[in-house]
């Protein structure tokens, strides 16, 4: 990685951190800048604006869940489902999921410097999940049917889970999901 590349993943790294733990409210890209040790004309620089900036920010954390969606175990797929929700739920996720519902409505209504945030949001999710039931097998388009679905549904409860904080009730929601599309 160059040296910028790795200048621009380590200010990334500690944004991420820094909203995971305080939250985003209205942070300006100045105050933002000052908390993680950098000037708000670096973050200019290498994210071209604040909202570029919480573009970046979503897509690591996504990326992120990928990599641990990508390690669970193939082979007992409502077990993974159950892992992978624990992982989602998790509070210190509470702020970055907020975060991506905020920037995910901005994007879809075209606001400028948001709508790279929609460049993979869903197949980047529906290709290895479907690849996942495609082994299973199911065929392609089912398996990418599922794949969709199981992302609105993980979606759908977590938008709930941030809108109400109803744990217990996206917890339940979510079992009788895993539990409809895993019979066995």
């Amino acid at each position: 990685m160059s040296g910028q590349g790795a200048a621009r993943r380590r200010l990334l790294d500690a944004v991420v951190a820094h909203l995971a733990e305080h939250g985003l409210g209205e942070v300006s890209l100045r105050s933002l800048a000052t908390a993680v040790g950098t000037s708000h004309r670096m973050l200019l620089y290498h994210f071209g604006s604040k909202e570029g900036l919480l573009v970046e920010v979503v897509k690591a954390v996504e990326a992120r869940q990928r990599e641990v969606l990508a390690g669970l175990p193939a082979d007992d797929p409502a077990r993974a489902a159950r892992e992978f929700w624990r992982v989602l739920t998790d509070p210190a996720l509470r702020a970055h999921e907020r975060l991506f519902f905020e920037l995910y409505g901005q994007a879809a209504q075209g606001r400028p410097g948001t709508t790279a945030l929609l460049d993979g949001i869903v197949s980047d999710w529906v290709e290895p999940v479907a690849a996942a039931e495609r082994a299973r097998g199911f065929p392609p388009d089912v398996a990418t049917a599922r794949a969709r679905l199981g992302l609105a549904v993980a979606r759908g409860l977590l938008l709930d889970l941030v809108a109400t904080g109803d744990r217990e009730g996206v917890d339940a929601a979510m079992e009788q999901f895993i539990r409809l599309v895993n019979p066995d």
